[in-house]
């Protein structure tokens, strides 16, 4: 699933300690009543990182957020200004809220 450069913010993922307290309550409470699995598998705990749909949740980092959309930007085959498919290739493995949104504003930002 996930390769390269990708294997340090896996590790960025699982030591962070920027936590949303939505998520922190959730995973305590599944944690405590051994449940790997929550509401139909939209939620799941996983290699102590926290899955919506299959996809890592990033917890409430801005800099995790920004290094994930950073990586994804400088792979040849987006292109600059091709919004589509760099939410794409972001949203293949990762998902926070408004990740669609910030992935927009990056590109814009961009010089």
């Amino acid at each position: 699933m996930i390769e390269g450069a990708e294997e340090e913010i896996m590790e960025k993922i699982k030591k962070s300690k920027a936590k949303n307290d939505e998520m922190v309550k959730m995973v305590e409470e599944m944690k405590k009543a051994g449940v790997k699995v929550l509401r139909n598998n939209k939620w799941q705990i996983e290699d102590n990182l926290v899955l919506k749909k299959k996809k890592i949740y990033i917890l409430k980092s801005k800099s995790l957020r920004l290094e994930i959309i950073q990586l994804h930007h400088n792979i040849p085959i987006v292109r600059h200004r091709e919004q589509w498919k760099m939410v794409k290739l972001v949203t293949k493995n990762y998902w926070w809220p408004e990740v669609t949104k910030k992935v927009k504003q990056y590109i814009e930002e961009c010089n």
